[in-house]
């Protein structure tokens, strides 16, 4: 009898204080500080196209970004999160995962690419770049995704220092191949980009080679494989993408409407808001997994919730003194002639803060299954966001779509706040009848 209950108590304790490897915090703390390192690396290489090419030029260069990242969005087909699920189960299936993640990417990725090149052929007005610089926008495409798909398989295989000494070297990588290219003088958005695309190609080669080393068998591909594990990715999918097109879209609009000047200018100003929202995402990172071992509903609430608080008390200093500091760290930075950057960014503010809120308490949806509704609240948020910038973005400029990116943020949190809300509701009115409380 008393081994018994001994046996309980442990089990007990075991649900309330899982044991966590000692390595899952080397790993937290290594990846946050590369990510420091990366937006060092990064805000480096903007200030250097930016000083280099001008508001113009650094507006091109933003919107191939733009395009590429896009592309990239619409073929992952949420190949990044299954693939890092499936491969972490069973390593077994490694070389089927790469195998698929090579012609997902070259196939599906490719396509893509030839398509987008044959609409801007057909209606070339439509498209917001031309020549050399498309190609080499749409030819980031399938070379991106496999590196995103690959880089997912190292975190499977707890390959974490890898994954963040490639994800850094690939940046340090291609701003010295800027740098050389400046040295050259050869100055072209194509060239910057092309340089910046040369360094991706290398770093996708590097994440294959590194991948060989957990290889117990030769890369295969498998249709079967494919079906079942794309299955798991769609809704994290969906809900990846939709978010993506609110955080983007704008910039292609403003090009498009505004032209690349202006479009340089809120280039800079959705970087430095984006820089703002380190924090939240990494809370939101490490959240995610916390929440998803937890068994009980009011547990995970009650970790969302002091989480989110903490999370929202350390932002708004950092919004603030952002806000403050915009101004002059710009036009020390980047010079004077990108000053019409700073209104924007602090439209941006607001929205920014919710936001990354949002980041994290939505992470408790996530951990049950990734419901629906969030992929339909997206999509609902940008078809306004989409809508209401072809009215604001005319009338206010870049400006306007500052404060589009703000209400807009500010929906999405409010909609999850509600979609907890009523699923909290709804289970203590139905828990006597066990009725789920969110579709997955």
């Amino acid at each position: 009898m008393t081994e018994m209950v001994i046996t309980h108590t442990r089990t007990r304790a075991t649900e309330r204080n899982p044991i966590v490897p000692a390595g899952i915090w080397r790993n937290v703390v290594e990846t946050y500080m590369t990510r420091l390192l990366l937006i060092g690396v990064g805000f480096a290489t903007t200030v250097i196209v930016s000083r280099t090419l001008g508001p113009s030029g650094r507006g091109l260069f933003a919107v191939a970004a733009a395009v590429s990242a896009i592309g990239i969005q619409f073929g992952n087909l949420g190949l990044h999160a299954s693939n890092t699920y499936y491969v972490a189960k069973d390593r077994e299936l490694l070389p089927v995962l790469i195998g698929n993640t090579l012609v997902v990417s070259f196939g599906i990725g490719g396509t893509a690419a030839l398509f987008g090149w044959i609409l801007a052929a057909i209606w070339p007005k439509l498209a917001p770049l031309h020549g050399t610089l498309l190609a080499l926008a749409l030819a980031w495409i399938p070379f991106g995704l496999a590196y995103l798909l690959l880089q997912n398989l190292l975190l499977g295989v707890d390959q974490v220092r890898t994954f963040n000494g490639i994800e850094l070297a690939s940046k340090v990588i291609g701003l010295v191949l800027v740098g050389l290219a400046i040295l050259s003088g050869k100055i072209s958005a194509e060239i910057m980009f092309a340089a910046t695309l040369a360094a991706l190609v290398l770093s996708f080669l590097w994440v294959l080679w590194k991948l060989r080393d957990s290889l117990q068998h030769p890369v295969l591909v498998s249709l079967t494989v494919f079906r079942q594990h794309v299955r798991l990715g769609v809704k994290a999918y969906l809900i990846a993408f939709f978010g993506f097109l609110v955080l983007r879209i704008d910039l292609v609009m403003v090009k498009y409407m505004l032209g690349a000047q202006a479009a340089g200018y809120y280039s800079i100003s959705e970087t430095m808001a984006e820089n703002m929202l380190t924090l939240p995402v990494v809370v939101g990172t490490i959240l995610f997994p916390k929440l998803s071992g937890m068994a009980h509903h009011k547990e995970k609430l009650h970790l969302t919730r002091k989480a989110g608080f903490v999370t929202a008390a350390l932002l708004v200093p950092i919004m603030v003194i952002g806000s403050l500091l915009a101004k002059p760290l710009v036009q020390v930075v980047f010079g004077k002639s990108f000053l019409p950057a700073v209104a924007p960014f602090i439209w941006l503010m607001p929205g920014s803060f919710l936001l990354g809120v949002e980041t994290v308490i939505v992470q408790y949806l996530n951990s049950l299954g990734f419901p629906r509704i969030i992929a339909y609240s997206w999509l609902l948020v940008t078809a306004l966001n989409i809508g209401v910038n072809l009215w604001a973005i005319p009338a206010y400029g870049i400006v306007g779509a500052a404060i589009v990116s703000t209400i807009s943020y500010a929906l999405v949190f409010v909609l999850v706040l509600a979609v907890i809300y009523a699923g909290q509701r709804s289970e203590r009115i139905a828990h006597s009848h066990n009725v789920p409380q969110y579709t997955t």
